[in-house]
């Protein structure tokens, strides 16, 4: 389902160029961290990017920070007065975020949760313009149901990894909880008559819901 080099290469190629501090924090996180692929990255960060621009966002969650690409990517973007909760499970994560959150001088526009999701969505009284799930791929109908009443008439939730390397089309292995997870999900979107919602068909999947 993914890009070849050669396209991707084409694509970086003609697209606005990737902010300094993000270059340094995707080298740092390919030199220091395990499963470097659920970094977001530069043609996913700037989509994600100019997804804010034209929102234009006052709150967002996230949920899966990795080691904060992406919500560096969407602060960017943010006015001053804005505000993104990032929650991280991976407690070794945090001094990375931390270091590049400070960095791009996003410290009073991120705020970083270490801990499990399903525990702290509960806690946040806020009302978001956007969400971005990319975390457990297990627990995304969980998220979304959690997440849902908190977002506004007119919010937007993106998913990510919802085409999971094509396995979303192949028959499910019984021990496969990941992509069962996905599939499910994916599901319960499409039958939810509360939203609006369209597939990015983009390195592993990009689902964009808005509620109506």
């Amino acid at each position: 389902m993914r890009l070849s080099k050669e396209l991707e290469s084409y694509i970086i190629g003609h697209i606005s160029e990737e902010e300094q501090v993000l270059k340094e924090l995707d080298r740092e996180t390919h030199l220091t961290c395990t499963h470097t692929r659920m970094l977001s990255g530069h043609i996913q960060g700037k989509i994600l990017h100019m997804l804010c621009q034209m929102i234009q966002p006052k709150r967002i969650l996230e949920l899966g920070t990795y080691t904060g690409y992406s919500a560096i990517s969407m602060g960017l973007a943010l006015a001053d007065d804005a505000l993104i909760h990032t929650i991280e499970l991976r407690d070794e994560q945090e001094e990375i975020i931390s270091k590049y959150i400070e960095k791009a001088g996003l410290q009073h526009i991120i705020k970083l949760h270490i801990g499990d999701a399903l525990e702290i969505i509960p806690t946040l009284d806020e009302t978001f313009d956007l969400v971005f799930i990319d975390a457990d791929k297990r627990e995304y109908s969980t998220y979304y149901n959690l997440v849902f009443d908190k977002v506004r008439p007119g919010g937007y939730l993106i998913a990510d990894n919802i085409l999971w390397d094509g396995k979303v089309v192949e028959e499910i292995d019984k021990n496969d909880t990941q992509t069962r997870g996905i599939v499910e999900f994916n599901n319960l979107v499409q039958a939810d008559e509360r939203v609006e919602n369209v597939i990015f068909p983009f390195r592993d999947g990009m689902l964009i819901i808005r509620k109506k």
